[in-house]
């Protein structure tokens, strides 16, 4: 029955495990490993564990199952493995797949760490990698081999917005076996349907618009069972990359009220944007959801029309004038998280993208005077007079 239900339903009731108390909330089972009746029954857990059983915390946990069972359900996937945090999930993710002398085709236009792990620490160990611009099919189709193993992809980038087409670049990979591996974090589980438009692998930084309250740091990998059992938790259970039961808690409170915020959020950074569009102090107005967006007619298609939470700003004058904007806003605040209740503005040259070049900055878009403005929950109208005022300020 619960995979009939309505993804709001599901994220208040999936994977709901109870102990002999029958408790209402999620219990937190915040214990780093368990007691066997005997050694008899020790050995057999160690041989094969069934699916209300556990060993360590490391390896797995009743809290953090529900949340990796609630996540799965949510995604319309079979399993699901949490970690301690978006980026170890990244890394999870792809490392526990590749090996020296594979080949896989990325998008260039990712989130700096993300970039880090496919630059620097994949090809550190031998994986040959192939970057493309990632809204154009034909760039992915030359550069897709019989050998690629893997591609990879965030569905909207960060911070400039772009929209990748998965179910097209998923056809191309599948022609050659290669598994289709999707960073969803802007498009938010609420929007986002990319198990059915063809990704294999859905990774989440549970820290945005899951937990969405700037409590604490998660992560989760998202696939089949034979992936994530087979591939993803033999490599995160035995390098530590594992979820906290107390996190883990906390993620499940979250996606209790998730599809609230989140739509809340959208509707508010639609509003703005369309007010901001062609104001003389910005040189572009980054929005997913305005119909001038590139990429307008393909989230029609594949986020419902819902262009997330999160917009950019480039504001003319460059860093400096960027930099006045920041300091004059009274309601969002200065921080580099996202997916949050309270509105969050970044200076991504800076800060999340500083360690790139200039030359790469450049080719990806991200200019001295771009701020990503990540729309939380306070009212939208207050929001845009403080923004308005902020970018007076910035021209001065």
């Amino acid at each position: 029955m619960s995979e009939s239900w309505n993804k709001r339903t599901q994220a208040v009731h999936g994977g709901i495990r109870r102990s002999q108390y029958n408790e209402v909330s999620e219990a937190i089972f915040l214990t780093q490993g368990f007691v066997y009746e005997n050694a008899e029954q020790a050995e057999a857990r160690f041989i094969e564990t069934g699916p209300d059983e556990f060993i360590y915390a490391r390896y797995g946990n009743p809290t953090v199952s529900m949340f990796e069972q609630r996540v799965a359900m949510l995604e319309g996937a079979e399993d699901a493995f949490a970690t301690a945090s978006g980026m170890a999930a990244v890394n999870g993710a792809l490392v526990s797949m590749l090996k020296a002398g594979d080949h896989i085709v990325s998008a260039k236009a990712l989130f700096g760490s993300c970039l880090y792990i496919v630059e620097n620490i994949l090809t550190r160990f031998g994986v040959e990698v192939t970057f493309v611009d990632g809204t154009d099919l034909e760039q992915w189709k030359a550069a897709i081999r019989p050998d690629t193993k893997a591609v990879f992809f965030e569905s909207m980038s960060n911070p400039t917005l772009e929209v990748i087409d998965i179910t097209a670049v998923a056809l191309l990979a599948h022609e050659v076996g290669a598994l289709v591996v999707v960073d969803n974090v802007f498009s938010t589980p609420v929007f986002s349907r990319a198990i059915a438009q063809g990704a294999d692998v859905v990774i989440y930084s549970a820290t945005k618009h899951i937990d969405g309250q700037g409590r604490a740091l998660g992560g989760v990998i998202i696939g089949t069972k034979d992936f994530i059992r087979g591939t993803v938790e033999p490599y995160l259970k035995h390098t530590g990359g594992a979820l906290s039961p107390f996190n883990a808690w906390v993620m499940l409170k979250g996606l209790e009220t998730m599809a609230l915020r989140v739509n809340a959020q959208a509707e508010s950074a639609q509003k703005i944007a369309e007010a901001l569009e062609g104001h003389p102090a910005l040189a572009r107005t980054l929005y997913p959801g305005l119909k001038t967006h590139a990429q307008n007619a393909l989230v029609q298609e594949q986020l419902g029309g819902k262009g997330g939470t999160v917009l950019s700003l480039d504001i003319k004058g460059g860093k400096e004038a960027a930099f006045a904007f920041l300091n004059a806003l009274t309601i969002p605040v200065i921080s580099n998280n996202l997916g949050d209740a309270k509105s969050i503005a970044t200076h991504p040259a800076t800060t999340t993208h500083q360690r790139l070049s200039e030359d790469q900055r450049e080719e990806l878009g991200i200019t001295p005077g771009l701020i990503r403005l990540s729309v939380g929950l306070e009212d939208a109208g207050d929001l845009l007079a403080d923004i308005e005022r902020a970018l007076a300020t910035s021209q001065a």
